[in-house]
């Protein structure tokens, strides 16, 4: 292997990249705008959603359980409303999400004792959305009924606030995040985008970069020089590479200083886990352009081979762990999800790579095997 044929092959198609000032600014825009775009839009967090209230108490008790809504940050009021058809209405055309039906007598039961039957109404359009919704239903009126219950057994019993606290609540559960204590999806989704941009544009950058050279003619060049065919590989993919790593800490930067997501491992173990998923991505990207003749179809098949599987298997949006077994077994096999785990433990956890090893070794098998089956694939002879 002669590195002077492989800084020539590299040489030749840097200057090609950088001569086509369309093809060079993909290169280094479309991850970032990706990130940027998906970053913002991607929000799973559920919060300010709009509701009504229905109240036919009207009555100081139904007025505080009611601003227990009003006062959270997870809802927004809208007002109140008169009667069930109006309900219907705003829920038809999504100006309300939730509304609240308070019954007749609702302190007068309450007071005396009894159960109260609230209802409360939820589109269900969005399943995500209404389940977390549902939660926050849930916890409100939990807190509301845990504080009648107390205040009515200190006045029934003559105890004191915190022993009929205790005796009202004898089981109470305490919660602790890990990891993402403020539980902002934006933390979760960010590092995952890393993964998305690369395993989208590395792909496809080289794709369209080998392809090229079949369009142009100039691939015969490559058929007829001394370099062989490891040399050509090496020298053709050594440009995507470093774009690819370059694109890299852009969207480290972007996710750090723009979304403001902590950092707490090792930016060696990050970098390594990334030169490990770019060769993979970059290997695709060889791979299908050994297999068409036109830029076209790389661009097609690129974004389908790469976008598909990123988007189902890899833990973007919804964990490998939830997937059927059949789905985890495909997820086994794409880089996507290897990377991904890397990723969020780099950013959230801060593990090393004695918790990672597995993910960085499945990686560093599947960017060998990519490199096998296109030197496998390449044949310095021209097809008919």
């Amino acid at each position: 292997m002669n590195l002077r044929r492989i800084a020539a092959v590299a040489g030749k198609e840097w200057k090609e990249t950088v001569r086509n000032r369309l093809f060079l600014l993909m290169a280094f825009l479309l991850p970032s705008l990706w990130m940027v775009i998906f970053g913002y839009g991607l929000v799973l967090d559920v919060e300010h959603v709009p509701f009504a209230v229905l109240d036919r108490d009207q009555s100081s008790l139904s007025r505080d359980y009611i601003y227990r809504f009003i006062e959270s940050r997870y809802f927004d009021y809208r007002g109140f409303v008169h009667d069930e058809r109006e309900i219907d209405r705003m829920l038809g055309d999504t100006a309300i999400r939730m509304a609240v039906v308070i019954p007749e007598r609702f302190e007068e039961r309450l007071l005396a004792g009894r159960t109260v039957t609230v209802q409360t109404l939820l589109d269900g359009t969005f399943p995500l959305h209404v389940d977390t919704t549902k939660g926050y239903v849930i916890a409100v009126n939990h807190s509301f009924t845990q504080e009648l219950r107390t205040d009515f057994l200190a006045r029934m019993r003559g105890l004191a606030p915190e022993e009929a606290h205790r005796l009202a609540e004898p089981v109470s559960l305490e919660t602790r995040y890990l990891y993402n204590e403020e539980v902002r999806s934006t933390w979760s989704m960010v590092p995952a985008l890393i993964m998305f941009s690369l395993m989208v544009a590395s792909p496809l950058l080289t794709a369209l970069g080998v392809v090229r050279e079949k369009e142009t003619g100039s691939i015969y060049n490559i058929f007829s020089s001394t370099a062989s065919k490891t040399e050509f590989l090496i020298g053709k993919l050594a440009p995507y590479f470093a774009v690819s790593m370059i694109n890299v800490m852009l969207l480290w930067m972007i996710a750090v200083w723009l979304f403001r997501v902590p950092f707490k491992g090792s930016i060696t173990v990050f970098f390594a886990a990334s030169l490990l998923f770019v060769l993979c991505s970059t290997g695709i990207g060889l791979i299908v352009s050994l297999l068409v003749r036109t830029q076209m179809a790389a661009l097609i098949i690129s974004i389908i081979i790469a976008m598909v599987p990123t988007l189902l298997f890899s833990g973007l949006l919804v964990p490998v762990s939830s997937l059927s077994p059949g789905a985890q077994m495909q997820a086994h096999l794409f880089p996507g999800m290897y990377y991904t785990d890397v990723v969020r433990a780099s950013f959230l956890k801060g593990f090393g790579p004695s918790a990672m090893w597995t993910d960085l070794l499945a990686l560093a098998g599947l960017a060998a095997a990519l490199r096998l089956v296109a030197y496998g694939l390449f044949t310095k002879r021209p097809k008919s």
